[in-house]
């Protein structure tokens, strides 16, 4: 099975994960330049350009994820992201040893790649949890900031729209930690480059 070669990344889902990652980078880029710079002091980019981009992206961005849902519903990609519950954190803590020392001691995965199961245990709850949680959280606050019309003007005694945007950047950084270990992640392979390689050619 090792030495199997096996085609997981379909021409949609190869396009939609090279779209939605350039136009992540791009939002915390220009959210970064938004947060911790000024209009008369731009840090990476004018301040201007970078709300013009960051609502720019977040549209093209929410369109994308819509691509992923529908693309989900109907096709056999959807079922990698369900769960079975039952003995779900053994799983978890089985492939944690694994990340932790088992890969350093070269013993093989506890939960090999397959045509059936692309993600393992830990992969597909936080996969899970970022494209069916975090996502839609960011989407949304991200929309009712563009439309602040919108947002409810007093919740729990504080500004509406001050609420949605702390919610907002928190989840921006959430996923943006979820981003760079996805990164480091891919690295762990046959060699550093091959899970790279996957997403360009589909073939594991």
């Amino acid at each position: 099975m090792a030495n199997e070669k096996l085609y997981l990344y379909p021409i949609w889902i190869r396009i939609w994960h090279w779209v939605n990652a350039i136009l992540f980078i791009t939002l915390l880029v220009t959210g970064v330049s938004m947060q911790y710079s000024n209009p008369e002091n731009p840090l990476l980019i004018s301040f201007e350009r970078s709300v013009e981009l960051h609502n720019l992206c977040g549209i093209l961005i929410s369109l994308n994820y819509l691509l992923f849902i529908i693309g989900n519903l109907f096709t056999s990609n959807g079922k990698q992201y369900k769960m079975k519950t039952k003995g779900l954190l053994t799983r978890i803590f089985n492939q944690s040893v694994y990340y932790l020392f088992g890969m350093f001691k070269k013993q093989d995965a506890p939960y090999p790649i397959s045509a059936e199961n692309k993600f393992n245990p830990m992969q597909r709850f936080i996969y899970s949890t970022a494209m069916y949680v975090g996502f839609p959280i960011i989407i949304a606050s991200g929309a009712a900031m563009l439309f602040p019309e919108i947002i409810v003007p007093q919740a729990f005694g504080f500004s509406g729209l001050l609420l949605t945007a702390i919610v907002h950047v928190i989840i921006g950084f959430i996923l943006s930690l979820f981003l760079f270990i996805h990164l480091y992640v891919c690295t762990i392979g046959s060699s550093i480059s091959s899970n790279f390689k996957s997403m360009i050619t589909g073939w594991h």
